[in-house]
Formats: structure tokens, sequence, C-alpha cells
């Protein structure tokens, strides 16, 4: 059955040219919605799964016309600060060109699978010479499976080599299906502790395992990757502990990420608080002692 180029999701951004989420030069398409909630997300603004308002303090002139205009009466003002409540905003976009400083923007936008591939394909070429493609990214791909589903089902026909960056925390049934349709899958393992896990994602790692396994399982490429977060799992005994993990699935190679701060700034246009504010990030350098403890236990992990 060929694919549904009508389904439409929700997208936060299409990145063209990439060459850091999977092999070749690579399109990079932004899914909204995540089921996780980690503390350290460089993408916030991705985890709400439709479209919403993001305000910019800096630009804001405190005249509380958003305020006086909202419909649903989801915008509101904490002290200076102007906050909009994502649960009551319906994204209706009525404030952003009443708003004279222009600090009102929606993030997010409705696409088709055929406008998705429009702006892919024009890169055809550069996919051909490097062995690049599409990779699905988020938020969570797999918290749009039907969208997600029928996007990889048309990348494939048109001879694109598919990925995907994937928490892997989706309902067995959803990853299988999906799953048929990638070439590569990026596995974010966040921890290998599924209590410490919870504690800092909202939910436990056991379904991402069963899920990694399963890909395995069908002959998949699967690349983990550990975002090396600090007091949370840069500790050697945690290298030690993830080692095991990976032993136990089969799989003999991991890529760590080191922690930074790019997205700290999205959490001033959400009104959140960061969590990690004033936490240095980490570099390779810091990582050495950290990545020979995997190479120690037969792991072949990489920057």
């Amino acid at each position: 059955m060929k694919a549904d180029r009508n389904k439409t999701g929700v997208i936060f951004n299409i990145q063209k040219y990439s060459v850091n989420d999977g092999p070749g030069i690579r399109t990079v398409v932004f899914f909204k919605g995540c089921p996780l909630r980690c503390k350290w997300c460089s993408n916030p603004e991705s985890q709400l799964a439709r479209i919403q308002i993001l305000q910019d303090p800096e630009k804001c002139l405190h005249c509380h016309h958003c305020i006086e205009i909202c419909p649903r009466q989801a915008v509101c003002a904490d002290g200076t600060a102007i906050q909009i409540d994502p649960l009551k905003c319906n994204a209706c976009g009525n404030c952003i060109p009443e708003c004279p400083g222009k600090a009102l923007h929606l993030e997010g936008e409705v696409k088709t699978v055929q406008e998705v591939l429009d702006v892919v394909l024009k890169d055809a070429v550069f996919y051909e010479e490097s062995g690049g493609g599409i990779t699905l990214s988020g938020g969570e791909m797999l918290s749009q499976p039907q969208f997600a589903e029928e996007l990889l089902k048309a990348s494939k026909e048109e001879g694109l080599s598919t990925c995907a960056e994937t928490t892997g925390y989706a309902d067995e049934e959803v990853f299988r299906r999906i799953a048929e349709y990638l070439d590569l899958i990026l596995f974010d393992l966040k921890h290998w502790d599924p209590v410490k896990h919870e504690e800092y994602t909202g939910v436990t790692n056991a379904l991402p395992v069963s899920n990694m396994k399963y890909a395995l399982s069908l002959g998949k490429q699967v690349l983990p990757r550990i975002p090396v977060i600090p007091g949370f799992n840069d500790s050697p005994g945690d290298a030690e502990r993830f080692s095991d993990l990976l032993r136990e699935i089969g799989i003999k190679q991991c890529q760590l990420l080191p922690f930074h701060q790019f997205g700290e700034n999205k959490y001033t246009l959400l009104g959140r608080a960061y969590a990690y504010h004033n936490v240095d990030a980490l570099h390779r350098e810091d990582l050495e002692d950290y990545l020979q403890t995997f190479l120690r236990n037969g792991i072949h992990a990489f920057f």
C-alpha cells in the first residue's frame, strides 16, 4: 500500500545540510511532542505536541495588550513577566500581530507528508553523493506515529535513506510498525538505572531497552547515544553500568554526547525555569576517563 501523502503532522523545524544526524548530508525533520520530560532537554519547545505561542521577554513592552485581547484568558502577568498557559492557549495567533514589541511568535506548523518531502527532495543530489537522506527527530517522532510512518514510507518510495533520532519510548506495536521503514536508528540512552531514568525523564527505560532489542532482532543498524549529564550519569560507575547494559543488549558501540547549554534561552521563551542554569557544559577532554571505561569494557565509544 502506498504512503498517504496527505497525512498531516506538527513539526517545528526542517534543518537542511546536517552532518551530525546520521551518515552523509541529511535533512532533519523535527517533530513536536515528546512523552519524556528530561530536565536538561535542549528542545523544550518540542515537548508539547501541538502548535504553541512563545514570548520573548526581552522584546516585551509590558503593555499587557495580549492579556486584554486573548479570547481564552490564557495570558496573565506574573510581576513584570507575561505567562502563557499552554493548557488554555489554542494558538489562535490573534495576539501575535497585535503585539507592539513583536515579542510573540508561533512555534510549530502543520505539514502534510508531501509538503515535507517537497523540502527534503530539493537536496536529493547531495544525498546521492554523500550517502545521506532524511532523519526524523524531535521532540519524539514516535509521539506522532501515523505521520512518522507515512513520511518514512513515502521517503522509501522516493529511494531515500531513512534515519530516526529517538528515545524509543513507545508501545512495542507502534515501534515495530515504524522500525520497518528505518535504515538507521539513533537511540538516546539516558540512564542504565530504571529508577534514575524515571526520576530525571518522567518514564523508566524499560520500553526503550525493549525496543532497542527488537530493532536489533530485525537486523536494523542501531547506534545508542548517551547524553552525558552532570550529576545524572557522568560518573565512572555509570560508564561501567552502561557498558554492562550494552553488552546485555548485544551492542558493541555507542556515541557520547557531552552536556551543553544550547537550549537554555528556549526556557526563557517558554516562561519556564531551567534546571541546569549555571551548570558548566562538558567537553570531550572532560570525558576522556569516561570514554576509556567503555573501551576497557569492549564497547567502542566515540564522540
